[in-house]
Protein backbone atom coordinates (compact mmCIF):
# COMPACT_ATOMS: atom_id res chain seq x y z
CA UNK A 1 0.00 0.00 0.00
CA UNK A 2 2.76 2.46 0.96
CA UNK A 3 4.67 1.68 -2.22
CA UNK A 4 1.63 2.28 -4.40
CA UNK A 5 0.75 5.58 -2.72
CA UNK A 6 4.38 6.72 -2.98
CA UNK A 7 4.34 6.02 -6.71
CA UNK A 8 1.06 7.91 -7.13
CA UNK A 9 2.40 10.85 -5.13
CA UNK A 10 5.58 10.96 -7.22
CA UNK A 11 3.60 11.01 -10.46
CA UNK A 12 1.29 13.73 -9.10
CA UNK A 13 4.28 15.86 -8.08
CA UNK A 14 5.65 15.66 -11.62
CA UNK A 15 2.30 16.77 -13.03
CA UNK A 16 2.13 19.60 -10.48
CA UNK A 17 5.52 20.94 -11.57
CA UNK A 18 4.31 21.05 -15.17
CA UNK A 19 1.17 23.06 -14.33
CA UNK A 20 2.24 26.70 -14.00
CA UNK A 21 -1.01 27.94 -12.44
CA UNK A 22 -1.10 25.25 -9.76
CA UNK A 23 2.63 25.68 -9.12
CA UNK A 24 2.05 29.41 -8.58
CA UNK A 25 -0.74 28.71 -6.09
CA UNK A 26 1.39 26.13 -4.31
CA UNK A 27 4.66 28.07 -4.03
CA UNK A 28 4.61 31.73 -5.01
CA UNK A 29 1.33 32.82 -3.43
CA UNK A 30 2.27 31.61 0.07
CA UNK A 31 5.62 33.33 -0.42
CA UNK A 32 3.64 36.51 -1.08
CA UNK A 33 1.84 36.00 2.24
CA UNK A 34 5.21 36.01 3.98
CA UNK A 35 6.08 39.30 2.25
CA UNK A 36 2.74 40.73 3.41
CA UNK A 37 3.51 39.55 6.93
CA UNK A 38 6.82 41.41 6.85
CA UNK A 39 5.28 44.53 5.28
CA UNK A 40 2.52 44.61 7.90
CA UNK A 41 4.94 44.62 10.81
CA UNK A 42 4.29 47.89 12.66
CA UNK A 43 5.93 47.21 15.99
CA UNK A 44 2.63 46.26 17.63
CA UNK A 45 2.86 44.46 20.96
CA UNK A 46 -0.59 42.86 20.63
CA UNK A 47 0.60 39.26 20.69
CA UNK A 48 -2.93 37.84 20.44
CA UNK A 49 -3.62 39.88 17.30
CA UNK A 50 -0.30 38.86 15.79
CA UNK A 51 -0.96 35.19 16.53
CA UNK A 52 -4.35 35.55 14.85
CA UNK A 53 -2.66 37.12 11.82
CA UNK A 54 -0.26 34.20 11.50
CA UNK A 55 -3.15 31.77 12.01
CA UNK A 56 -5.12 33.49 9.24
CA UNK A 57 -2.18 33.24 6.86
CA UNK A 58 -1.62 29.58 7.76
CA UNK A 59 -5.30 28.83 7.10
CA UNK A 60 -5.15 30.77 3.80
CA UNK A 61 -2.16 28.72 2.70
CA UNK A 62 -4.01 25.48 3.42
CA UNK A 63 -7.09 26.79 1.62
CA UNK A 64 -5.24 27.65 -1.58
CA UNK A 65 -2.55 24.98 -1.66
CA UNK A 66 -4.60 22.02 -0.42
CA UNK A 67 -8.21 22.85 -1.28
CA UNK A 68 -7.96 24.64 -4.64
CA UNK A 69 -4.98 22.76 -6.06
CA UNK A 70 -6.39 19.42 -4.98
CA UNK A 71 -9.81 20.21 -6.41
CA UNK A 72 -8.15 20.95 -9.76
CA UNK A 73 -6.05 17.78 -9.53
CA UNK A 74 -8.98 15.48 -8.76
CA UNK A 75 -11.12 16.96 -11.52
CA UNK A 76 -8.28 16.89 -14.07
CA UNK A 77 -7.41 13.24 -13.32
CA UNK A 78 -11.10 12.30 -13.49
CA UNK A 79 -11.70 14.01 -16.83
CA UNK A 80 -8.49 12.52 -18.26
CA UNK A 81 -9.81 9.09 -17.12
CA UNK A 82 -6.71 8.56 -15.01
CA UNK A 83 -8.68 7.77 -11.86
CA UNK A 84 -10.84 5.10 -13.47
CA UNK A 85 -7.77 3.43 -15.01
CA UNK A 86 -6.01 3.42 -11.65
CA UNK A 87 -9.12 1.97 -10.08
CA UNK A 88 -8.99 -0.94 -12.53
CA UNK A 89 -5.54 -1.90 -11.23
CA UNK A 90 -4.20 -2.86 -7.81
CA UNK A 91 -4.84 0.46 -6.11
CA UNK A 92 -7.79 0.82 -3.76
CA UNK A 93 -10.02 3.88 -3.82
CA UNK A 94 -8.53 5.35 -0.65
CA UNK A 95 -4.99 4.83 -1.94
CA UNK A 96 -5.76 6.65 -5.19
CA UNK A 97 -7.32 9.66 -3.49
CA UNK A 98 -4.65 9.79 -0.77
CA UNK A 99 -1.75 9.42 -3.19
CA UNK A 100 -3.14 12.28 -5.29
CA UNK A 101 -3.42 14.47 -2.19
CA UNK A 102 0.08 13.86 -0.77
CA UNK A 103 2.05 16.40 -2.91
CA UNK A 104 -0.35 19.26 -2.14
CA UNK A 105 -0.33 18.43 1.56
CA UNK A 106 3.47 18.15 1.71
CA UNK A 107 3.94 21.50 -0.05
CA UNK A 108 1.37 23.10 2.27
CA UNK A 109 3.18 21.77 5.35
CA UNK A 110 6.45 23.23 4.09
CA UNK A 111 4.82 26.61 3.48
CA UNK A 112 3.18 26.56 6.91
CA UNK A 113 6.54 25.82 8.55
CA UNK A 114 8.02 28.85 6.78
CA UNK A 115 5.09 31.02 7.89
CA UNK A 116 5.54 29.92 11.50
CA UNK A 117 9.25 30.73 11.36
CA UNK A 118 8.39 34.09 9.77
CA UNK A 119 6.00 34.78 12.64
CA UNK A 120 8.78 34.12 15.13
CA UNK A 121 11.32 36.23 13.25
CA UNK A 122 9.28 39.06 11.75
CA UNK A 123 6.61 39.57 14.41
CA UNK A 124 8.89 38.63 17.30
CA UNK A 125 6.26 36.28 18.67
CA UNK A 126 7.22 33.97 21.54
CA UNK A 127 7.68 30.25 20.97
CA UNK A 128 4.34 28.40 20.77
CA UNK A 129 3.11 27.48 24.23
CA UNK A 130 1.25 24.40 22.98
CA UNK A 131 3.11 23.08 19.91
CA UNK A 132 0.98 19.91 19.78
CA UNK A 133 -2.13 22.06 19.44
CA UNK A 134 -0.43 24.00 16.63
CA UNK A 135 0.33 20.73 14.84
CA UNK A 136 -3.26 19.64 15.41
CA UNK A 137 -4.48 22.86 13.76
CA UNK A 138 -2.41 22.22 10.64
CA UNK A 139 -3.32 18.53 10.44
CA UNK A 140 -7.01 19.26 10.93
CA UNK A 141 -6.86 21.99 8.29
CA UNK A 142 -5.32 19.60 5.77
CA UNK A 143 -7.94 16.94 6.51
CA UNK A 144 -10.77 19.48 6.28
CA UNK A 145 -9.70 20.93 2.94
CA UNK A 146 -8.97 17.52 1.41
CA UNK A 147 -12.53 16.53 2.32
CA UNK A 148 -13.98 19.77 0.95
CA UNK A 149 -11.97 19.41 -2.27
CA UNK A 150 -13.49 15.95 -2.73
CA UNK A 151 -16.93 17.36 -1.99
CA UNK A 152 -16.57 20.21 -4.49
CA UNK A 153 -15.66 17.78 -7.30
CA UNK A 154 -19.30 16.68 -7.24
CA UNK A 155 -20.38 20.00 -8.82
CA UNK A 156 -17.25 20.67 -10.92
CA UNK A 157 -17.43 19.54 -14.54
CA UNK A 158 -13.87 20.44 -15.56
CA UNK A 159 -10.72 22.22 -14.38
CA UNK A 160 -11.86 25.56 -15.81
CA UNK A 161 -15.11 25.32 -13.83
CA UNK A 162 -13.13 24.78 -10.62
CA UNK A 163 -12.37 28.50 -10.51
CA UNK A 164 -16.12 29.14 -10.25
CA UNK A 165 -17.25 26.24 -8.06
CA UNK A 166 -14.48 26.89 -5.51
CA UNK A 167 -15.20 30.62 -5.26
CA UNK A 168 -18.14 30.47 -2.77
CA UNK A 169 -16.20 28.39 -0.25
CA UNK A 170 -13.05 30.50 -0.64
CA UNK A 171 -15.05 33.71 -0.17
CA UNK A 172 -16.87 32.36 2.89
CA UNK A 173 -13.59 31.17 4.42
CA UNK A 174 -11.91 34.53 3.89
CA UNK A 175 -14.82 36.45 5.42
CA UNK A 176 -15.39 34.13 8.37
CA UNK A 177 -11.75 33.60 9.37
CA UNK A 178 -10.98 37.29 9.84
CA UNK A 179 -8.35 37.51 7.10
CA UNK A 180 -10.10 40.62 5.79
CA UNK A 181 -11.45 41.74 9.18
CA UNK A 182 -14.41 40.47 11.16
CA UNK A 183 -17.79 41.46 9.65
CA UNK A 184 -20.08 43.03 12.25
CA UNK A 185 -23.30 42.01 10.51
CA UNK A 186 -22.71 38.24 10.92
CA UNK A 187 -23.27 36.51 14.30
CA UNK A 188 -20.00 35.44 15.92
CA UNK A 189 -21.12 31.84 16.40
CA UNK A 190 -21.93 31.54 12.70
CA UNK A 191 -18.42 32.73 11.86
CA UNK A 192 -16.90 30.19 14.25
CA UNK A 193 -18.53 27.22 12.52
CA UNK A 194 -17.16 28.03 9.07
CA UNK A 195 -14.48 25.67 7.65
CA UNK A 196 -11.36 27.84 7.99
CA UNK A 197 -12.08 29.39 11.40
CA UNK A 198 -11.06 26.29 13.42
CA UNK A 199 -7.57 26.43 11.92
CA UNK A 200 -7.18 30.08 12.92
CA UNK A 201 -8.50 29.50 16.44
CA UNK A 202 -6.44 26.37 17.08
CA UNK A 203 -3.34 28.18 15.83
CA UNK A 204 -4.03 30.94 18.37
CA UNK A 205 -4.51 28.40 21.15
CA UNK A 206 -1.36 26.58 20.17
CA UNK A 207 0.69 29.76 20.08
CA UNK A 208 -0.68 31.75 23.00
CA UNK A 209 -2.24 28.99 25.12
CA UNK A 210 -5.79 30.37 24.84
CA UNK A 211 -8.14 32.46 22.72
CA UNK A 212 -8.11 36.25 23.37
CA UNK A 213 -11.65 36.30 24.82
CA UNK A 214 -11.19 33.05 26.76
CA UNK A 215 -7.97 33.69 28.65
CA UNK A 216 -9.28 32.03 31.82
CA UNK A 217 -10.26 28.75 30.14
CA UNK A 218 -8.01 25.71 29.90
CA UNK A 219 -6.38 24.51 26.70
CA UNK A 220 -8.72 21.55 26.29
CA UNK A 221 -11.79 23.72 26.75
CA UNK A 222 -10.49 26.29 24.26
CA UNK A 223 -9.82 23.51 21.75
CA UNK A 224 -13.22 21.83 22.09
CA UNK A 225 -15.36 23.90 19.71
CA UNK A 226 -12.84 24.51 16.88
CA UNK A 227 -11.74 20.86 16.98
CA UNK A 228 -15.33 19.63 16.79
CA UNK A 229 -16.16 22.03 13.95
CA UNK A 230 -13.08 21.08 11.95
CA UNK A 231 -13.69 17.36 12.35
CA UNK A 232 -17.33 17.83 11.34
CA UNK A 233 -16.37 19.60 8.10
CA UNK A 234 -13.75 16.96 7.30
CA UNK A 235 -16.29 14.18 7.94
CA UNK A 236 -18.90 15.84 5.74
CA UNK A 237 -16.49 16.10 2.82
CA UNK A 238 -15.00 12.63 3.12
CA UNK A 239 -18.28 10.80 3.74
CA UNK A 240 -20.06 12.64 0.93
CA UNK A 241 -17.22 11.87 -1.46
CA UNK A 242 -17.24 8.22 -0.40
CA UNK A 243 -20.92 8.04 -1.24
CA UNK A 244 -21.13 10.20 -4.39
CA UNK A 245 -17.60 10.74 -5.77
CA UNK A 246 -17.59 10.38 -9.58
CA UNK A 247 -14.73 8.28 -10.96
CA UNK A 248 -15.88 8.45 -14.59
CA UNK A 249 -15.37 11.54 -16.73
CA UNK A 250 -18.48 13.72 -16.95
CA UNK A 251 -17.93 14.65 -20.59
Amino acid sequence: MIRRMRALARAEMILLRRNKVMLFNAVLFPAGLIAMLAAGQDGSTDRDGQAMLVGSFVATTLLLVVYFNLLCAYVARREERVLVRLRAGECRDGEILTGTAIPAVVIALGQVAILVLAGLAVLDLPLPKQPLVLLTAVGLGCLTFVGLALLTTLITRNVEAAQVTSLPLIAVCFIASGVAGQPDFVPEMLLRVMPMTPVVELTQVGWMGSLPDEADTGVLQAMALPLAVGLAWAAVGILAARRWFRWQARA
